[in-house]
């Protein structure tokens, strides 16, 4: 009799989402059913796919069957570097498995791997058992996705006549088997009937499961109900210049060299012109065509180099021709051989230009002029790469051009400015507090603005040895500014008539130019300026007043600090503001970078589909640099290569990119151009092996409101280099900032306000550079919302202590195992260990040391290999509920309606009062240790007196390493020779009073 199989028949897909960043897919279908793992071939480029497969799975028990699930898998293969992408899934029970005979072919929709997976589409099954022979023959595929053919290979042959299936490990088919309870969406089920072809929907409710993130370290495709290889990150292997060992390898060693025709148009003469007018210069290259400015005819000249990639040119000519502006008829023109075009080598000095005679249409030469160029051929090493018009910016708009070029900038210097208001003399009341009441006590206060940036003292309180118009504050307010000091400190005393009414009764404008710089903490002399009345009294003339008003302030600019504009984790840079205070570099830091992969479009351009024009920033320290915009490629190649000095290894670089929004000349006219972020990476230079070269590709994670989603690779090549070993370890002893964040600290929330203010300056004078670094891009480098409470965050940063505590209760559970007696063999080697150790106690601290030098030589083998990379399972990013990310997402103060804020509060009560019993029952045992001495329960603070009385005169009478040892023998005594109940110690702790009676 033959044994019955489960045979699921692939018939087709639908609908699928397109994958390979080229509106395609190329989709096959994975089967997985107790253990055994089967695949079909591969539809290359075909969202609409179509198998009709058969894959034949053995059943062990039959009546089991109704238990089991059988898994279908959709993935897109990518042939570029052998992985896949996930286009959906749908889990099904066995116990729709039909007989032979009844089957019939069903649709089901696709559904999400996780809450945060992208997908679309339906798939169309057959499920049914079978005894038959002919049914046997199994479809078996590599990794690769097929042999073409549906056939079997002579290595798939081999593997099926050794397990007759292609087998999944135990431990992974024991985790598929428990992922069947949780969270699951509903699985939409249409019957479809062959033969009439009408769809009867039906909706079949599953058991809920919940999202289990991926377990697979980054295997192909993520392994089973994972997807951590489109997460992780892959190490690559470009071609670097510096393999060609030319000229340009000491310079661009780290980025792939690519090859341009540069055409440098400089000026014409000669130029006969009937009724004079403009002119521009035309340079020609196959479908390619770059036009210069226009000039008048008087002043023919440009001085404009054009770029052609090597991998455009579709001619063997260039030509350069002289027009009058908006005329297609050329005054004259000039052909170049492109096999004639020298190459050129950095450092080599330019090519000069040369005077070219020019010819007509008919190829006449004697009265067209003459116009002078230069053309080679070379790379973007070239001087002329950074400012020259490329041609694959063909389609940008006027407008837009300068935006795509790459660019440094430099943040501008910040200074802290401390502004002590210490007090004031003879303020005279306004008009209108004057007026108000003659016995109302003045509320003065002092208010402080710099630029936008507005700081109050507290209202000055009463005092018996001062008068009411001599007002104290004694209080020191800082605010950020940047060279060069472009705006003035602004001092008035104000009085507060009412709420939200407050009259100035005087004020002094200072330039901040113009103002004391401190380096250290020596004090800075105090000074009287004289408060402007007539501010408040303009009718006040100066030959009545007969004294003048005074403020006492101690006002300095600050260059012992590091102005902190990025969040403290991730700083690239903690060197104080006076350039005297700093030390030499340590080291260089080299990124090339390269180019990404796979990008999302994330925009629709002239109504043609997704398109995406992206470049790249990076910043470290204050130089941040912009790479050119490629524009409308989904996979573009940069290939830059920029240097940093490194004063300090615990360091971090942030490279970002974006979607240049001021590409589109539709979107030029706009005045809210946003660029829109694509991803983000940092790699901590402390982490890079010295001189090594780095050539990796970071996953480009973005978090949506819809969940964490992958908008592509960047691909990048780094290289950190130390001048000096012996002082870069020094670094390792010295304090992470600068001396005075120690000696005259700030407070949290004063850094916290500070960043902030430091944050906008920064943004305010990039954004007026040209082109502007925009103010969305700067706060985005700078992790400007790092600080908003997010559920997501606290869960993560939750897990990641109990991670940091987790070598705790491992050692707690080690010792436990010890003291209990379940490895007899190690407790009685540990036993033998801490006698040694107690009766030679010299022994003890170089055995903990050398234990730890051994532990770290081990482990050196295990040392990653990897900078580090966006981590989403770390950012509790792959399991966050919806709703969670909906309150990330909200605006701040919130737009949500009341019923979703008093949900969310709700659940905010709950969380906070988790932790207001964590932090009480951590109180409650800290008070009780006061206790004990406290007589606050006389009996009990009266016996542990006693209690250190008698133990006092023990320990002088017996040797502590007695005492020691005999307490561990007590401690690990076997079981059988215990009490399970409480210790009368831990009884007696439990038993003292704590503060929390007196709580209401």
């Amino acid at each position: 009799m033959n044994k019955e199989k489960v045979v699921v028949e692939v018939v087709g897909a639908h609908n699928l989402m397109p994958k390979d960043g080229e509106g395609s897919s190329s989709p096959f279908v994975e089967v997985e059913f107790e253990n055994q793992r089967q695949r079909t071939q591969v539809k290359y480029r075909d969202l609409n796919p179509v198998w009709n497969e058969k894959l034949v799975f053995h059943v062990n028990d039959v009546a089991d069957l109704p238990y089991r699930t059988i898994e279908v898998n959709v993935f897109n293969e990518r042939r570029s570097n052998n992985s896949r992408n996930f286009l959906g899934k749908v889990r099904l029970s066995g116990s729709s498995i039909a007989r032979e005979g009844e089957q019939v072919a069903q649709l089901y929709t696709l559904d999400k791997r996780s809450l945060f997976s992208h997908v679309r589409g339906e798939i169309s099954l057959k499920l049914y058992l079978s005894s038959k022979e002919e049914v046997k023959q199994v479809i078996i595929t590599g990794s690769g996705g097929g042999d073409g053919g549906g056939g079997i290979s002579k290595k798939s042959k081999k593997m099926q006549q050794q397990s007759g299936n292609m087998l999944v490990p135990k431990q992974m088919g024991q985790e598929n088997g428990k992922m069947g309870s949780g969270l699951q969406n509903q699985a939409h089920l249409k019957n479809v009937d062959p033969g009439q072809g009408d769809i009867k929907p039906v909706v079949i409710t599953t058991v809920p499961r919940p999202v289990i993130p991926a377990t697979s370290p980054g295997g192909v495709g993520g392994g089973v109900g994972g997807t951590s290889s489109d997460y992780a990150l892959k190490e690559t292997s470009p071609h670097l210049g510096g393999v060609n060992k030319d000229k340009t390898s000491s310079t661009y060693d780290l980025v792939e060299q690519m090859q341009y025709l540069y055409v440098r148009v400089v000026k014409a003469r000669e130029i006969s012109v009937f009724g004079g007018g403009e002119v521009v210069a035309e340079v020609k290259l196959g479908n390619y065509k770059g036009i210069t400015k226009r000039v008048s005819l008087g002043n023919a000249e440009w001085d404009q180099v054009f770029a052609f990639s090597k991998d455009c040119i579709q001619s063997s000519v260039v030509e350069v021709f002289v027009k009058e502006n908006n005329k297609e008829e050329f005054f004259g023109r000039v052909w170049f051989d492109l096999n004639e075009v020298p190459k050129r080598v950095p450092p080599d000095s330019q090519l000069a230009p040369q005077w070219y005679r020019m010819e007509d249409k008919k190829g006449d030469r004697a009265k067209c002029g003459e116009i002078m160029v230069s053309i080679w051929f070379g790379t973007q090493a070239d001087e002329a790469f950074a400012e020259a018009w490329h041609s694959k910016a063909a389609n940008v708009h006027l407008d837009g051009l300068c935006s795509i070029k790459s660019k440094v900038y430099l943040s501008p210097k910040l200074w802290y400015l401390r502004v002590g208001v210490i007090e004031a003399q003879d303020v005279v009341l306004g008009d209108k507090g004057a007026s108000m009441n003659m016995v109302r006590y003045p509320e003065l206060f002092a208010k402080v603005q710099v630029g936008n940036q507005v700081l109050r003292t507290r209202v000055a309180a009463p005092a018996a040895n001062r008068s009411l118009s001599n007002p104290s504050w004694n209080e020191d307010l800082m605010f950020v500014v940047a060279e060069p000091f472009e705006d003035f400190l602004l001092i008035s005393v104000e009085d507060r008539l009412m709420r939200n009414r407050d009259e100035v009764v005087g004020r002094v404008i200072l330039p901040v130019g113009n103002l004391e710089r401190r380096l250290d903490d020596k004090p800075v002399v105090s000074r009287w300026f004289n408060l402007d009345t007539q501010y408040s009294n303009p009718n006040q003339t100066k030959a009545v007043v007969r004294f003048a008003s005074r403020i006492h302030l101690r006002v300095s600019l600050e260059g012992g600090y590091h102005v902190l504009d990025e969040a403290t984790m991730y700083s690239s840079d903690v060197r104080p503001t006076a350039k005297q205070l700093w030390k030499p570099h340590i080291g260089v830091l080299e990124v090339g970078i390269l180019g990404a992969t796979n990008i999302m479009p994330v925009k629709i351009k002239d109504g043609k589909g997704g398109s995406t024009d992206s470049y790249c920033v990076a910043k470290y320290g204050q130089k941040w640099i912009r790479t050119r915009t490629v524009v409308d490629s989904l996979s573009p190649k940069w290939n830059e290569q920029y240097t940093w000095e490194v004063f300090d290894p615990c360091t971090v670089i942030s490279i970002g990119v974006f979607d240049n929004s001021r590409v589109d000349k539709n979107m030029v006219a706009g005045t809210a151009n946003r660029d829109i972020r694509i991803g983000k990476v940092r790699i901590r230079l402390s982490t890079l092996e010295s001189d090594r070269v780095y050539t990796h590709a970071y996953p480009l994670l973005m978090l949506h409101p819809s969940g964490v989603k992958k908008m592509g690779e960047l691909h990048l090549a780094v290289r950190f280099s130390c001048a000096n070993m012996f002082n870069m370890l020094n670094m390792y002893a010295l304090p992470l900032l600068p001396k005075m964040h120690y000696v005259q600290p700030l407070s949290v929330n004063q850094l916290d306000s500070l960043r902030y203010q430091a944050m906008n300056v920064v943004a305010s004078r990039l954004s007026r550079a040209e082109p502007p670094l925009g103010r969305e891009v700067v706060e985005y480098m700078l992790d400007h919302d790092s600080h908003m409470w997010s559920m997501r965050k606290s869960k993560a940063n939750f897990f990641r202590l109990t991670n940091v505590l987790g070598w705790f209760v491992a050692m707690t559970r080690l010792l436990e195992i010890l003291r209990n007696w379940h490895k007899p063999v190690y407790t009685t080697f540990f036993l033998i260990a801490f006698m040694t150790l107690v009766l030679v106690p010299e022994l003890i601290i170089p055995c903990i040391l050398l234990t730890l030098a051994v532990m770290g030589l081990w482990r050196y083998r295990c040392r990653p290999r990897h900078p580090p990379h966006m981590d989403t399972r770390l950012s509790y990013a792959e399991g966050v509920h919806p709703d969670e990310l909906d309150e990330e997402f909200d605006s701040f103060p919130t737009s949500r309606s009341a019923e979703v804020i008093r949900m969310r509060y709700d659940r905010l009560r709950s969380v906070a009062g988790r932790i207001q019993t964590v932090v009480g029952d951590l109180a409650t045992q800290g008070e009780r240790f006061q206790a004990l001495l406290s007589w606050r329960d006389p009996r009990a603070t009266f016996l542990f007196v006693i209690f250190c009385l008698l133990a006092a005169f023990g320990f002088y009478l017996v040797p502590i390493r007695w005492v020691v040892a005999l307490f561990g023998l007590y401690y690990l005594r076997p079981p059988k020779f215990r009490n399970k109940l409480p210790s009368s110690a831990v009884s007696f702790f439990k038993r003292l009073p704590t503060n929390a009676d007196s709580m209401l």
